[in-house]
């Protein structure tokens, strides 16, 4: 089990490449998180969903996603705690108060799918969430030391020396943890350094020697790591960088962004920049496309949409001759009006949409989690994706669907000049021919590569990387001890 000093310490990253890493030896590997918390989740071939991160480690392993590899994800909502998925499915939705009443409950859910995965495979490949440190909710901990014992399993800590304060992240883990749950811990790995190695030789000696916990490696920052999915928005900071493309696709980061991995395909494209807008930025002039990805809290995004001004910029944008594309919430964002009587994504209400699409979406039903495949009604251009929403979209605008399902089922809309359009699949520009067709109606053309093999080829150049600067025998041999 790799644990951290904290979140985003580079945990997913690591399990990720060491699932590959111990697949090309030749063992049967899965992934497993016991505790999740987030909105970027991916849909299992079941119809259940699991947190992304863990769905790309089980590509790493070569496997389908299964909800047995993350049995508790849990999806922050507005201002009303968190909508709890237990083994694929929504269990409840509780605050953070009355989430600890389901640990005990959930911890029985949690051994159960780890024995499950046990059972089919050589090794299991475990994350932890936020830090091992956090002492405060070790009662009835299902995410960390509290499964790590219940499950038998030994600890890696992990340390980021990126971030500063790395000797005292691990040696006040050290301090805080009481002795059973020290011992659990079988070493340290400190992660994400850049420049000389030798240099930082002392520091390791350090934490050695004031923590009790051996070395097991310090790995240095990895590029290829930037070609993967990040797992939550804390990540998003290196994907707004600039790539030079002619093409300004402009993205406003709302607070409930959902499924953002959705950008990730047009990355490829070397006529594509993707920037990030920011709360207290405006959406740029020079953009040619304003994207509104997923959203785990519609209302409150269209609410904090309009709180930044963007809908005065989104505007301005379209009298420019711009266009804007909606995905799954951000389609439903571009429609006439949403409501959510039930409460479905938060306190019960309805607002105005955009007014760009002529719909209205109704949150309500259970959720639809289910692979899709289909072309584009405008082109033909194919795609393979997944559904991921609550809720049911309806009006005019629907005549006119961006996209035709596998069977005829007509998904999203387009507006009546072509310049506003929206649907309701993830995963959509992952096949180059939906970015291509994009690059057409924008003014550029599209490479074609393929994002499936460019993910495969960055889990190769990740799991080399950990091969040059850990020793995996070592650490088979601790699960194996």
């Amino acid at each position: 089990m790799f644990q951290g000093t904290g979140s985003d310490v580079g945990k997913s990253l690591i399990v990720a490449g060491l699932c590959r890493a111990y697949r090309r030896r030749g063992l049967r590997v899965a992934p497993f998180k016991p505790q999740n918390m987030s909105n970027n989740a991916a849909a299992t071939p079941d119809g259940g969903e699991i947190g992304r991160a863990q769905a790309l480690q089980a590509l790493a392993c070569g496997l389908p996603p299964d909800v047995d590899m993350n049995p508790v994800l849990l999806k922050p909502q507005a201002g009303f705690g968190a909508q709890v998925v237990a083994q694929g499915r929504v269990l409840a939705t509780a605050s953070a108060r009355d989430y600890q009443a389901l640990k005990p409950k959930l911890l029985g859910l949690t051994l159960a799918s780890f024995a499950r995965l046990r059972a089919k495979v050589d090794i299991v490949l475990v994350e932890g969430a936020g830090s091992a440190a956090e002492v405060n909710l070790r009662r009835d901990d299902i995410a960390n030391m509290g499964f790590s014992q219940a499950a038998d399993v030994p600890v890696v800590l992990v340390g980021d020396i990126d971030r500063g304060g790395v000797i005292a992240q691990i040696v006040g883990t050290r301090a805080v943890l009481d002795e059973a749950d020290a011992a659990r811990i079988k070493g340290f790995i400190v992660n994400r350094f850049r420049g000389d190695p030798s240099l930082f030789a002392e520091g390791m000696t350090l934490i050695e020697a004031r923590s009790g916990w051996p070395a097991l490696g310090l790995v240095p920052h990895c590029p290829a790591a930037a070609a993967l999915p990040a797992e939550d928005s804390f990540g998003l900071g290196a994907a707004s960088q600039k790539s030079g493309g002619k093409i300004l696709v402009a993205v406003p980061l709302l607070p409930g962004i959902s499924n953002f991995d959705d950008l990730d395909p047009l990355r490829l494209e070397p006529d594509l920049e993707v920037g990030l807008v920011r709360p207290g930025e405006v959406i740029p002039a020079a953009a040619r496309l304003v994207l509104l990805p997923g959203s785990k809290t519609t209302l409150a995004d269209l609410s904090a949409f309009r709180a930044q001004g963007w809908d005065v910029d989104l505007f301005a944008h379209l009298r420019r001759g711009g266009e804007v594309l909606g995905l799954c919430g951000g389609y439903q964002m571009l429609g006439r009006v949403v409501r959510d009587p039930d409460g479905v994504e938060g306190p019960p209400g309805e607002a105005a949409g955009l007014g760009l699409l002529d719909v209205e979406t109704e949150l309500c039903g259970d959720k639809l989690l289910s692979p899709v495949e289909g072309e584009s009604a405008e082109d033909g251009a194919p795609f393979e994706g997944y559904e991921m929403h609550v809720g049911r979209t309806f009006g005019p605008g629907i005549e006119r669907p961006m996209l035709i399902l596998a069977g005829g089922r007509p998904d999203g809309a387009v507006s009546a000049d072509g310049r506003a359009r929206g649907c309701y699949a993830h995963g959509l520009f992952a096949a180059p021919e939906q970015r291509a067709s994009l690059l057409r109606r924008l003014g550029g053309e599209g490479a074609g590569r393929s994002y499936a093999q460019a993910l495969e080829d960055a889990l190769d150049a990740v799991a080399a990387h950990l091969e040059a600067h850990l020793d995996l025998d070592r650490l088979l041999s601790l699960a194996t001890g």
